[in-house]
């Protein structure tokens, strides 16, 4: 196993008499947040206990709204909201968005341990997730690119001469976002950015087991003057969410989860825009002239980052038989450096899983491939409450992959499967063999094979040389097949925010047929 980096005594929300203070109250030492609906902060009976995965404790207790309160919350944002923001101009718009960075500029602190405490980030990891927050607010102008529109003449068609028709992106109206665990405030922020500029109201729906992230950005939304109507936060629990996502008040869901709650979403939302990152789990293939160090490093980093709590994190591992025992062993050398701990040092290079069922779920993964044969190369053990080692499952025979819960499902924790390949086409087989395309990684110098692969791959983005990882969004990302629906990224979620509007003019204001 990596250096176990020890705990700092007991998990604490980094409460301060501050900017937030309004948006919670103690009660009996714990804090307990109020939500926002209908234009207003507010508590309610019902309250949802949030506990640290550093050590389990209790943290905070958080509001959950009523169904009348709900109803009033979409209410407003149907009837007036999505109006009020249309009718801001766009270049209002971004001088919010671009307050909106700045605020959470003043407060990064807060945000960076809210992180720590609540998704049990280390430390580096939750500094990247508000800094790239940040960073997509201002980079919100970029966006507009994309929010465009076309002319196009009738002269071509003996129908339509004389006439021509200009099509408008305008936007939907409301759109849900529904938040995961694993990046709270970045795709709060994210999904915010692109619904917001082209004049969607937002209503957000956050993550149950970590939402404190994503009710202080709220607090900084709201504080910035962006309209009151137009925003509501819902911390409904996702076992009660259908009856939200079924409403015919939301227009546009974005959905980021596993493929099993975009199914659910989908079977009750009814007809709706969809755009959805759902389960991935991504596959690295390792050519035989890659550089062995760099490859063994970056799939190391895949693997294990934020201890595999990533929809692009590396899962299956296709290295090819020349190279096979010496990569293993660079990539067995590269985990066992990885410092596991308690995220709050600024030692540990890796955090707790979220909560104890994702600890037993990657235990039971583990036994299922023992039972097939496999072999633990790396790591196999669970240290203490939610702490594991990452680990590599070997797997010698082709035959055994099917039957693997590694193989046909997303394990979300540091695991994967290491397999030796013989040829390309197996490569691209056993990668294109799993029910998820989201990303994949090709680690190699030959551009002739890297070309191949690219081409015949079923998956949303292909990182060569390097470990996937979404980033800011600069570059758009999204899945094929059970990888969902649709693309994040600067720029290319505003025609899934968007309708399309066709306007035709007829200038001589008769059927054009009389004429010709």
């Amino acid at each position: 196993m990596g250096v176990w980096c020890w705990g700092l005594g007991s998990a604490g929300l980094p409460l301060r008499d501050s900017f937030f203070r309004d948006i919670y109250r103690f009660e009996d030492g714990v804090p307990v947040f109020k939500v926002f609906v209908d234009g207003f902060w507010s508590e309610f009976p019902v309250r949802v206990d949030v506990r640290s995965p550093i050590d389990g404790s209790l943290i905070a207790r958080v509001s959950v709204p009523d169904w009348e309160a709900v109803d009033r919350a979409l209410d407003l944002v149907y009837s007036r909201g999505r109006w009020s923001i249309r009718n801001i101009p766009g270049e209002r718009r971004l001088r919010v968005i671009e307050r909106i960075a700045d605020l959470m500029e003043e407060h990064r602190d807060e945000f960076v341990e809210t992180l720590i405490v609540d998704a049990g980030k280390p430390v580096r990891h939750a500094v990247s997730e508000v800094e790239a927050s940040i960073d997509r607010l201002r980079k919100a102008s970029l966006d507009l690119r994309k929010l465009e529109g076309d002319y196009i003449p009738g002269d071509w068609s003996s129908h339509t001469l004389e006439s021509e028709a200009i099509v408008r992106r305008e936007p939907y109206g409301v759109v849900l976002a529904i938040i995961p665990f694993n990046y709270p405030l970045f795709d709060t922020v994210n999904k915010f950015v692109y619904s917001v500029i082209p004049g969607n109201a937002f209503v957000v729906k956050p993550p149950s087991l970590d939402p404190i992230a994503s009710i202080m950005f709220v607090k900084v939304v709201v504080e910035a003057g962006f309209p009151k109507d137009a925003i509501a936060l819902l911390t409904v629990p996702g076992r009660d969410a259908s009856r939200i996502v079924a409403d015919r008040r939301i227009h546009v869901i974005s959905l980021t989860g596993s493929t099993r709650t975009g199914l659910e979403v989908m079977k009750n939302a009814g007809i709706k825009q969809f755009i959805m990152e759902l389960g991935g789990g991504d596959p690295a293939i390792v050519l035989e002239d890659a550089d062995i160090r760099v490859a063994a490093q970056k799939v190391a980093m895949g693997v294990s980052s934020y201890s595999g709590q990533r929809c692009d994190a590396i899962k299956l591992i296709l290295v090819e038989e020349p190279i096979y025992e010496e990569f293993k062993k660079a990539l067995v050398e590269e985990l066992s450096k990885i410092k596991i701990g308690d995220p709050r040092s600024k030692d540990t290079d890796m955090g707790p899983l979220i909560d104890e069922s994702s600890v037993n779920d990657m235990m039971e993964a583990v036994e299922d491939a023992v039972r097939y044969g496999c072999k633990i190369v790396y790591g196999g053990k669970r240290i203490e409450g939610n702490y594991v080692e990452p680990t590599i499952v070997e797997v010698t025979e082709r035959h055994a992959l099917k039957l693997l819960r590694l193989y046909r499902d997303e394990v979300f924790a540091p695991i994967a499967l290491i397999y030796k390949f013989k040829d390309l086409d197996e490569a691209i087989e056993i990668a294109n063999g799993r029910r998820y395309g989201l990303d994949a990684a090709v680690f190699g110098k030959d551009i002739d094979r890297i070309r191949k692969i690219i081409r015949f791959l079923e998956v949303g983005a292909i990182y060569i040389n390097e470990y996937p990882r979404h980033g800011i969004g600069y570059y758009p990302f999204g899945g094929r097949k059970d990888s969902g629906i649709g693309r994040e990224g600067v720029g290319y979620s505003i025609e899934y925010v968007t309708a399309t509007k066709t306007i035709i003019y007829n200038y001589r204001g008769k059927g054009i047929w009389e004429y010709l």
